[in-house]
């Protein structure tokens, strides 16, 4: 019988004899990277399935989020003698089960429109992206690292990617979840994975990152992005899962705080733990503790919420004491920025995601955060964006010239609070504009490598939620609207 071989992927740039990513890229072995078909001799209509036709040959994948598909007549030596390289086929049709959310013209429930046509269609390219993340969670189909659940079978999630870790995380949701609520309102996708997440919450007050490796992944930063009501107003909400607030903010967190009442990663069995880019640092860092206090504030207004005066105070006071701690151990005043992490013995480093965090959270007064963004503007903009470090990083490749709009959402907010609009536009136009301008050109990417590549080639993620940082950008800053209680009920416009 002939052969078919199909590959896939995101980009026309990858789109070789080999997909851009498959399941065998994290170990299912059962296909090389390519899909296959035996034709048979009658009419057929072949569905994509994971799984083999004959023992373990002509097999297929079945998983894919992809932009294009090559289909060849052509077969693998060890798929003989089921399937030949020679022969003839006919294809009558092709169709595509699309399962992700279909953004239309009905469905937008928040729009943006402004003079700069290309801002404005940076939101909807955000928000396109995001529908693709949007989808249904489905065991056949989520990432395979052990990440199906029960649990979350049959709802609608924001999953990280709709081609590679198709798995709701949490941390991606402090962005993807805005994007949602601001687009098309389905504030259900994202309540359904924290919630989910809350129910799987350890006896220590630790919160999963996300399903995967059946909710065992350890990481150190992701249960203070857990906190999420004051968007949507959902006090019901609040309500229901305030005890694991409670457990995760004056549980863990201060078992894992040191002396000088800091985070210090290492403590209590925490020194493998990764964060949102499994980085090699330990003992107290900065984006930790700036990220612990941005949480215990927005904690404070869950509680108030619900009128917990008393857990208010609680964590309102603590931020106050970690801020101070912060700028205490942490500020290098030999160059105006904050350190990455008081464990210099690999050499001094100054992070984006740090430095940026605290500003946002308060931490910087407003001559510590003028100076640290400075910093960032001299020691880290390139073509394509801001990097996330301004020196090289033991066991990371190419974090000088590494850009995550993940973490730039967190500076560009703290350009835009401290009144320096030109400098966001600017940093907006070269990160934004890189990716609109390049293959797909259409969706953000997870993350852009040295002079504007796809930092992992072919098995980066092309339309990844939390890149999406634009669209609550944009509407909250430059249309200026934001929220000053939960659910919008009381509000600002700054534009």
């Amino acid at each position: 019988m002939p052969g078919i071989r199909l590959t896939f992927s995101e980009t026309t740039q990858y789109l070789t004899n080999v997909s851009d990513f498959t399941r065998s890229d994290n170990g299912d072995t059962i296909t090389p990277g390519t899909d296959q078909f035996a034709v048979p001799a009658q009419p057929y209509t072949w569905t994509d399935t994971n799984g083999c036709k004959y023992g373990n040959q002509v097999c297929a994948d079945g998983l894919h989020g992809f932009r294009y598909v090559r289909i060849s007549l052509d077969a693998l030596d060890s798929d003989a003698p089921h399937t030949s390289p020679n022969g003839t086929f006919k294809i009558k049709d092709v169709s595509l089960q699309f399962t992700a959310f279909l953004g239309t013209t009905n469905t937008f429930t928040g729009s943006f429109e402004c003079s700069d046509e290309q801002l404005t269609q940076y939101w909807y390219d955000a928000a396109y992206t995001n529908d693709m993340c949007t989808d249904t969670f489905r065991s056949s189909d989520v990432d395979p690292r052990n990440a199906s659940t029960p649990t979350l079978e049959g709802k609608l999630v924001l999953l990280d990617g709709a081609k590679r870790d198709r798995d709701p995380y949490v941390g991606d949701i402090t962005v993807s979840g805005r994007t949602s609520y601001l687009s098309h309102d389905t504030a259900e996708a994202a309540k359904n994975v924290m919630a989910d997440l809350a129910d799987h919450q350890r006896s220590d007050g630790w919160i999963p990152p996300a399903s995967i490796n059946k909710y065992a992944l350890p990481l150190f930063d992701y249960p203070l992005h857990w906190v999420y009501v004051l968007y949507t107003g959902d006090t019901d909400y609040a309500r229901s899962y305030f005890g694991n607030l409670v457990a995760v903010l004056d549980r863990f967190y201060p078992s894992v705080t040191d002396a000088n009442y800091l985070l210090s990663k290492g403590l209590n069995g925490t020194e493998s733990y990764g964060d949102y880019a499994f980085l090699p640092r330990n003992e107290e860092v900065t984006y930790y503790n700036a990220l612990y206090v941005l949480a215990l504030n927005y904690a404070s207004a869950w509680a108030t919420a619900i009128n917990d005066g008393t857990s208010s105070r609680r964590w309102s006071n603590r931020a106050l004491i970690v801020s101070s701690a912060i700028n205490s151990h942490l500020w290098d005043a030999s160059v105006g920025a904050y350190l990455d992490s008081s464990n210099t013995t690999n050499g001094v480093r100054h992070a984006q995601d740090g430095n940026s965090i605290a500003v946002l959270a308060g931490v910087a007064d407003r001559p510590r955060a003028k100076s640290a963004l400075q910093y960032l503007s001299t020691h880290n903009s390139r073509f394509y964006g801001n990097s996330f470090y301004d020196g090289s990083v033991p066991g990371v490749d190419n974090a000088t010239d590494r850009v995550y709009a993940f973490i730039s959402y967190f500076e560009l907010q703290a350009r835009f609070i401290t009144n320096q609009p030109d400098s966001a536009l600017d940093q907006i136009d070269r990160m934004y504009g890189w990716m609109s301008r390049n293959d797909p050109g259409i969706t953000m990417w997870e993350g852009i490598g040295p002079n504007g590549t796809k930092y992992e080639q072919g098995f980066t993620s092309l339309a990844h939620g939390w890149s999406t940082g634009i669209v609550p950008l944009l509407s909250n800053y430059v249309l200026g609207i934001n929220p000053t209680s939960p659910g919008f009920q009381t509000w600002t416009v700054k534009p």
